[in-house]
């Protein structure tokens, strides 16, 4: 159908369109795409056996769909992608408030056109972008704004009556006839407001102060709530509930690969900073296993969620943490470091409900914590795990005394052990910082035991890397000040501490 030369009803008779509603569309159209084994949400990761499934049934059965989730879990953005679903183009009368389908009319303009035209009626046509309406639910939302109003100014220029239809003005849902129309936070949306919309899902009844209008209107309604809201601030009434025929519930990345993924394809890093910047595998796994610590913490507020966003945010801040650091240097390339994570701390503290307990603690401090469990993690995923280390040096006999290749960071521990430290500076370049770290006997050999085919820059990494992990694991000291990270032996620390909590661990691990 060549759409440039139709331009009336007449030429649309003629070219044989039939008329069909916006719910057969998609399910047409989703049903061509799932034959050609096409994907039907694309950039939406890991929920291609959860919720994708639940989704495309609902949109096979012609449902209205309620999206369920905590924030982050891309229920807007799954509503959005259907509009891919949708015809390209759809024919609309010329002038219509409502999008109405010349074939069949439904307002008062429309059908007064095509009486007074008939086949020389107007149309053009509408693509499918502009067939997405979207209204974000809060208390000073009013049914003016989705259902619409009576216009004084239009009745005063068109010298007509209240009482005339054509004084209307519609609103938003009416607007998106034909179309998908959105309302995000649901329960939000004051319990008089919800009551508007039960006709209009059902029957397709309109009421605009005192108008009773008979307009049945054609979109398919899609919903997002947090059930954070949907308990605490507000909630769906039964009546409109029972009118969402779909439920589904959503989720986070249920791996750190899918996790990985979403980071990669949403986070916004400029080409000048992927030319300058290098950032590691084992650095990003960092990052989203922060995420993964932050929804298992008891300091954080689970029935709030940690969104996507977090994980999203930090690694634009360690990016640009490094990129900040190789200007002051003016070096030309870099590589982002552990000690670069203390840049992701805002992305953190700005994005977890922490619990009574973890206001307590303060959000820097826990911050800190989730970023230091996450090393602790993902340290025994490429070295040694210290704990099972220190559960066979203490289930050994007396009368054997331990080989130095049972614990691969005696060395380390040592040098430590004999009154050395190092300090790090957050601005120290790449080649001073692997000086010093070259400086701590063992690190090198021992990152060279388990990972020989590393460069220098991967080498220098994992060292740093190593001492972060005995860290996180008690067997060294790590402190951070405003400018620099310092590494030194756990019994000095303990001592300018002056901590009994850390003169008991001290005995235990002894």
């Amino acid at each position: 159908m060549d759409i440039k030369k139709i331009k009336t009803l007449g030429d649309l008779k003629a070219s044989g369109y039939r008329p069909r509603s916006i719910k057969e569309e998609l399910r047409q159209n989703l049903i061509t795409k799932l034959q050609r084994k096409e994907n039907t949400f694309p950039g939406i990761v890991g929920y291609e056996d959860s919720v994708i499934p639940d989704v495309e049934r609902a949109l096979l059965s012609k449902h209205n769909i309620l999206f369920l989730g905590l924030r982050g879990q891309a229920k807007t953005r799954m509503a959005r992608l259907m509009i891919e679903l949708l015809d390209e183009y759809i024919p609309v009368i010329t002038g219509s408030d409502i999008n109405d389908d010349p074939m069949e009319p439904i307002s008062k303009y429309s059908i007064d056109q095509i009486a007074t035209l008939g086949d020389k009626t107007p149309i053009n046509w509408l693509h499918r972008s502009d067939r997405y309406g979207e209204k974000l639910a809060t208390p000073d939302v009013s049914v003016a704004d989705l259902i619409g109003d009576i216009d004084p100014i239009k009745a005063a220029n068109l010298k007509l009556s209240f009482a005339d239809e054509r004084v209307l003005h519609y609103g938003i849902i009416p607007r998106s006839n034909r179309g998908i129309f959105v309302i995000n936070e649901l329960p939000d949306l004051q319990a008089r407001i919800q009551v508007a919309l039960f006709n209009i899902l059902e029957e397709g009844d309109v009421q605009i102060r005192g108008f009773k209008l008979r307009l049945p209107l054609d979109i398919l309604f899609v919903f997002t709530a947090n059930p954070e809201d949907y308990t605490n601030r507000g909630a769906i009434v039964t009546p409109l509930k029972d009118r969402i025929q779909s439920q589904i519930l959503t989720h986070y990345p249920k791996s750190l690969e899918n996790a990985l993924e979403i980071t990669e394809q949403e986070a916004a890093i400029s080409d000048e900073q992927k030319s300058k910047v290098r950032v590691s595998d084992l650095i990003k796994r960092l990052i989203e296993q922060v995420a993964f610590e932050a929804r298992g913490s008891e300091l954080v507020d689970k029935k709030s969620g940690v969104s996507a966003r977090l994980t999203i945010s930090a690694f634009e801040n360690a990016v640009s943490s490094a990129e900040r650091r190789a200007i002051i240097n003016e070096e030309k390339n870099t590589q982002v470091w552990l000690a670069d994570l203390v840049g992701i701390i805002p992305s953190i503290t700005g994005k977890v409900e922490l619990v009574y307990e973890g206001e307590q603690e303060g959000p820097f401090q826990v911050a800190m914590n989730l970023v230091d469990k996450a090393i602790r993690s993902q340290f025994v995923l490429y070295f040694p795990n210290p704990d099972t280390l220190k559960k066979r040096k203490n289930t050994g006999k007396a009368s054997q005394p331990e080989k130095p290749e049972d614990n691969p960071y005696r060395s380390v521990i040592s040098w430590f052990d004999k009154g050395n430290n190092l300090n790090l500076s957050f601005n120290t370049s790449d080649k001073d910082k692997t000086i010093l770290l070259y400086q701590v006997d063992g690190l090198h050999s021992l990152v060279k035991k388990y990972f020989a085919q590393a460069n220098e820059g991967q080498s220098a990494l994992l060292m740093e890397f190593v001492l972060h992990g005995l860290a996180s694991y008690s067997l060294i000291s790590k402190k951070i000040f405003e400018n620099k990270i310092e590494f030194k032996d756990l019994m000095g620390s303990m001592m300018n501490f002056g901590s009994k909590d850390y003169e008991e661990e001290f005995d235990e691990e002894a």
